[in-house]
């Protein structure tokens, strides 16, 4: 499927995030090759405030051929973190098989380095992906369920057959199956985002995994991701593509978490991801970065902390 049967959506619900999705749209444009003039729709949340600043951002964004549009957000659910972006991807993979087009998902602080071609659906593909970044609230393959996941499994009905193991990039631990929500790629007609709203909805609603929540706030962060493993009950083995560790590479990701990995080269980085605030990876970042010169000029402008155009 050529790139011009895509497009890109994200989200944002902070006026940083705003800003974040202009320079992803602005990274598009400029490092994207064949996807670099796809349409960016960006989700907001219809019950957001946002500051004078982003107002700005919205102007440029659309400048830059962005749409900003609205998107639930149910006050029952608002509680959870990122709940908002659950709504807006589900709204996002109806609308896109209403144009006709395939969907690719990323989040706000993803910024394209190179032609993200990976993202682009066989024929008989329905979902790429890549695993979470690091064990921070995955289930252990080789050991049974923990309370949290085995009441997850309970509730999406899904069978421990489906839930292949996965390694996560930067810790190397051997998971069960658990998709990294942030990058994503699927084919609209299958209703992967959809089925997302509802298996979050069953989640969410039931009240022994919203005390977990309560009480370990890792759960409160991830249920979200969480509830993306059910996409396994629609979508076979043969229909999913693990993407290359060349997209979602975080730069500096161990600067701020646990981390078997160093990220210190988008030498051949088609997405990275700027998860670590520039106070953490000091101000010579871009010095301690192999790769590009003219991408690392590009990345000193745009990465938080410094102004943008």
């Amino acid at each position: 499927m050529s790139a011009d049967k895509y497009i890109l959506a994200s989200y944002a619900e902070t006026a940083g995030q705003v800003r974040n999705a202009y320079r992803l749209t602005e990274s598009l444009r400029t490092f994207g090759g064949s996807f670099a003039d796809i349409p960016v729709w960006l989700y907001i949340p219809d019950r957001a405030e946002f500051s004078l600043e982003s107002t700005e951002y919205f102007g440029k964004l659309h400048s830059r051929g962005a749409v900003v549009q609205n998107s639930p957000l149910p006050e029952d659910a608002a509680w959870f973190y990122y709940a908002g972006k659950v709504y807006a991807a589900g709204k996002a993979e109806q609308k896109a098989e209403s144009a006709g087009v395939s969907l690719i998902w990323m989040d706000d602080d993803t910024i394209v380095m190179s032609e993200p071609d990976a993202l682009t659906l066989a024929p008989d593909e329905s979902f790429v992906w890549c695993p979470v970044m690091h064990n921070r609230s995955g289930s252990l393959f080789d050991l049974p369920p923990d309370d949290f996941w085995g009441r997850v499994y309970e509730l999406l009905a899904i069978d421990d057959e489906k839930l292949f193991p996965m390694i996560t990039p930067a810790d190397r631990r051997k998971i069960r199956a658990y998709f990294h929500i942030g990058l994503m790629s699927v084919k609209p007609d299958r209703g992967i985002l959809r089925r997302l709203v509802t298996d979050f909805e069953k989640l969410y609603s039931d009240p022994d995994l919203a005390e977990m929540c309560r009480s370990d706030v890792n759960r409160r962060i991830f249920l979200h991701q969480a509830a993306l493993v059910g996409v396994l009950n629609i979508v076979g083995r043969g229909e999913i593509r693990e993407l290359p560790d060349i997209y979602n590479y975080p730069i500096f990701f161990e600067k701020g978490f646990e981390s078997e990995r160093i990220f210190d080269s988008i030498e051949n980085a088609a997405t990275i991801r700027s998860v670590v605030s520039l106070d953490k990876i000091g101000e010579n970042w871009h010095k301690k970065l192999v790769g590009s010169e003219k991408k690392i000029s590009w990345l000193k402008k745009w990465l938080p902390g410094h102004d943008i155009g």
